[in-house]
């Protein structure tokens, strides 16, 4: 299956093809000075391309159809894991996955969003956005984790909660707010990571922990930039001008004191080498998760809600 390639990869795309192309004759002429320049070429133009990446083409990278999903991370940073199905009062969502695994030999909960490859999948997964039962078993999930003292990772990566008038029957707003309660007194770290797209309530209600991490490629906002610019433009004609508005790319989240860190990503994004980016989470994670074990249960929540507490200007 043909790889999906943006606009602005175009250009890289097509010298690394006449790059290979080139290789196939390497045999019978005598071509390696020119191959060498070539790929010096490449190399110099995704470093001017992906360390000049706008708001918009982030986004997009986000979106990227070949980047590592959270079962595609799960297997290539964990061990032993076993998927836990069901929120024992509905359904299984399938939009969102969870259960224990293991980190470094260290026992977790992985919990996290998961969308589908193809349009089969993609149904299946009903394209990453979770319905109320979704979050209820993520929720069933974590407080498993708390019984039995096991830390929380929760990655985020969803175009948002799902908006069906069947969703909000069953009650979708309550168990997004019903998570945010629970987890800030959850007596267990939990570490978020968000992995693709962190789009609003659809995202928080798995998202409050003691560290927020978001990987460089990725965005993290209460409103996509479609949806914004269709608010504040009545068309979807200005997302880029509303990308930019929003400032929700790692490095604005990071200044504003929303997230923690940025965990860097191979030159070009996860979806050029997702076992690099694995290796570069997991050991981000494998070092936050030693730091949290350190702090007592009780403080760890105070700390919690503190950090929540702090976000944003509000009076009283």
């Amino acid at each position: 299956m043909a790889k999906a390639v943006l606009d602005f990869e175009r250009p890289i795309v097509e010298l690394e093809q006449k790059i290979e192309e080139m290789r196939s004759y390497a045999d019978s002429l005598d071509i390696a000075d020119e191959i060498k320049t070539l790929e010096e070429k490449v190399f110099q133009l995704r470093k001017t391309v992906y360390t000049g990446l706008t708001r918009w083409q982030k986004v997009q990278l986000a979106r990227h159809p070949d980047r590592p999903y959270t079962l595609d991370y799960i297997s290539m940073m964990m061990t032993d894991f076993v998927e836990l199905h069901g929120d024992r009062s509905f359904s299984d969502d399938k939009a969102i996955v969870g259960g224990f695994a293991r980190l470094e030999g260290e026992p977790v909960m992985v919990i996290g969003h998961q969308k589908g490859r193809d349009t089969k999948s993609n149904l299946y997964r009903n394209f990453g956005m979770p319905n109320p039962e979704g979050y209820r078993k993520a929720l069933r999930l974590m407080k498993l984790a708390a019984k039995f003292e096991r830390p929380i990772i929760s990655m985020l990566d969803t175009p948002g909660a799902y908006p069906g008038l069947e969703a909000e029957e069953r009650g979708q707003a309550e168990a997004i707010a019903r998570n945010l309660f629970e987890m800030s007194h959850l007596p267990v770290p939990i570490i978020i990571v968000i992995i693709g797209e962190g789009a609003s309530g659809g995202a928080l209600g798995i998202g409050v922990g003691d560290r927020i991490l978001m990987m460089e490629n990725t965005w993290y906002s209460v409103i996509s930039p479609e949806s914004c610019s269709s608010i504040l433009w009545r068309s979807w004609d200005y997302k880029e001008q509303a990308a930019e508005a929003l400032k929700l790319t790692a490095p604005d989240l990071l200044a504003q004191g929303i997230i923690d860190s940025i965990v860097p990503e191979p030159l070009g994004g996860a979806h050029r080498n997702p076992q690099e980016a694995a290796t570069m989470l997991k050991d981000v994670l494998t070092e936050e998760l030693k730091k949290l074990k350190k702090i007592k249960p009780e403080k760890l929540i105070d700390k919690r809600i503190e950090k929540f507490s702090e976000m944003g200007e509000y009076e009283e």
